[in-house]
């Protein structure tokens, strides 16, 4: 063990657990409710009990990278700007096509930096942005250290970003959303048979959009298709009525998988990619694909005029009025500018 994580072992208490009653803990953070005996970690591998203590491992190590913010992706928050993106190790699902599973996967900090939350707000402040985004791995399972930097940030002025897999408890949800003001959630699938491939269920992470929503919450949905996992089309249609049930106007991004981790299936076909994207936008307003080269332009779902111009390296054009709306006529995108 790298010698960052063994400081946080004596570090950093977690939020949400309860004590059981041979030194053994519940932790209550996310819908798994692990019961974490002591000196072994929960499922995250983020979270130890320590002498009947739960402690978060993660606590304070992170990478970094400033992004354009549709790497993210959002394409309808801040179009053009740039992100402070920041990860660290753990998750709370086990997705075998993980694209980032030597972080979310990982049993240490190896390789992470020891940060404080004034860190992160001094590393916004020299590169003259105003986001920051808790990402790369399963920001959830790196609660505290998001909780207090996003709070910080936010008495600040800087806006916090989830991207996340939506898969956690309502208590620690309804605090973390107090102090976020975007989130991209990947919704892997639409029915429990293909959660519990992932080691999930379906339930929690509907109802952390819906939650989202109800709080005015900026939500873009990703939706990665991956073959044997996912590509059932009734699911998928299923999944799009819903997704249209919450708000038409929900910007959703389909997309490619790509070999990784444990998957070894050849890339997702790009006609299913296209065929999703054909039913989707009968229903949908603002219909994407992700992992492809494309334009990805944003049109007003009323006339049709463009309204952001986006080209495959990331060079914007925003051509929308300051309030998000059409340029022609002037109906609203859901677009948020600042």
């Amino acid at each position: 063990m790298d010698e960052a994580t063994k400081e946080n072992e004596t570090g950093k208490t977690a939020l949400f657990w309860e004590k059981g009653d041979n030194g053994d803990v519940r932790c209550t953070l996310c819908p798994r409710s692990c019961n974490v005996n002591p000196g072994e970690t929960g499922a995250c591998g983020a979270r130890k009990n320590i002498d009947g203590k739960l402690v978060s491992l993660n606590y304070g190590l992170m990478c970094a990278a400033i992004d354009p913010i549709e790497k993210k992706p959002l394409f309808h928050w801040r179009p053009g700007s740039r992100i402070l993106s920041l990860g660290t190790f753990g998750c709370n699902l086990f997705c075998p096509f993980c694209q980032n599973a030597h972080l979310s996967r990982a049993v240490t900090g190896s390789g992470l930096e020891k940060a404080a939350p004034e860190d992160v707000l001094s590393l916004v402040c020299d590169a003259g942005i105003d986001s920051a985004a808790f990402t790369y791995n399963e920001p959830s399972v790196w609660f505290e250290f998001v909780l207090e930097t996003s709070r910080l940030l936010k008495s600040h002025g800087v806006a916090s970003v989830l991207v996340t897999n939506g898969f956690i408890s309502p208590d620690p949800l309804e605090i973390l959303l107090q102090t976020t003001d975007a989130l991209n959630i990947d919704l892997k699938g639409f029915s429990d048979e293909t959660y519990s491939r992932l080691g999930g269920s379906l339930e929690p992470v509907l109802r952390t959009i819906f939650t989202a929503l109800s709080k005015n919450l900026h939500v873009e949905i990703t939706h990665l298709v991956v073959p044997g996992i996912n590509d059932s089309l009734e699911e998928f249609e299923a999944m799009i009525h819903w997704v249209k049930e919450m708000s038409q106007g929900i910007p959703l991004h389909i997309s490619r998988y790509f070999p990784a981790h444990g998957w070894d299936r050849p890339p997702t076909p790009l006609q299913d990619i296209k065929l999703r994207m054909d039913i989707a936008s009968r229903h949908l307003d603002f219909v994407y694909s992700g992992n492809m080269r494309g334009s990805n332009n944003t049109f007003c779902p009323k006339c049709g005029e463009i309204t952001v111009v986006r080209s495959p390296l990331y060079e914007i054009k925003v051509l929308t009025g300051p309030d998000g709306q059409c340029p022609s006529c002037k109906t609203p995108m859901g677009i948020v500018m600042r």
